[in-house]
């Protein structure tokens, strides 16, 4: 009979079993490492994407949540002369120190609540698409 490929075959030499889960197990280790490395900047990137999306959404939340307690004569007062023409407009400092004060603390309790949840990224997003963070941390 002919061979048609007529090169010998590649051989390994017989080890030790512990020899060769050992170097499978380096092997494996390496390429889990190489593989970590390489998606992290795609994690951080899209997971910061979504830190700013989710306190976007927070602080408007609690602005408005915020501002439904106040109407516009609890901030301005309007003064008119006596033809009905305003004369002057007048704000009230302490009602807007109080919500400057109150929007900043709300957001941040929100903030740290929402800090408790974990983030979720399936694995077929990890190719670069920014809209794969489900929950925040």
């Amino acid at each position: 009979m002919y061979k048609i490929y007529s090169r010998s075959r590649f051989r390994v030499p017989k080890t030790n079993p512990l020899i060769k889960m050992i170097l499978i197990l380096v092997i494996a280790f390496s390429t889990a490492l190489l593989i970590l490395k390489a998606i992290e900047p795609i994690f951080k990137s899209l997971c910061k994407e979504k830190a700013k999306s989710i306190a976007t959404i927070v602080s408007n939340q609690q602005a408005t949540e915020v501002m439904k307690k106040y109407s516009y004569d609890d901030l301005f007062s309007v003064e008119k002369d006596a033809d009905g023409n305003v004369k002057m407009i007048k704000s009230n400092i302490v009602s807007m120190n109080e919500i400057i004060s109150e929007v900043p603390n709300k957001i941040q309790s929100e903030i740290n609540e929402k800090g408790k949840d974990n983030i979720e990224i399936s694995l077929r997003k990890l190719h670069g698409d920014k809209s794969i963070c489900r929950e925040w941390t």
